[in-house]
């Protein structure tokens, strides 16, 4: 009996990188929008809300790309 190897190279540490990061960098993004108009905690709360189906998105976009 031979072990076979899974094809996919993905794991789930690889899609809860993704997300974190994802959502990590819109929330950057929308602190650093915020602070330059004045309101930095509403800018984080706004790129979270972005930033959650944004890293949906590119998780699916990374899992679907596999063969």
């Amino acid at each position: 009996m031979v072990a076979t190897t899974p094809t996919n190279p993905h794991s789930l540490a690889t899609a809860s990188g993704l997300l974190l990061g994802t959502l990590a960098a819109a929330m950057a993004v929308g602190a650093g929008i915020g602070w330059a108009l004045g309101g930095a905690g509403l800018g984080l709360l706004i790129g979270a809300v972005i930033g959650i189906p944004l890293a949906v998105l590119v998780v699916y976009r990374v899992y679907s790309r596999q063969s």
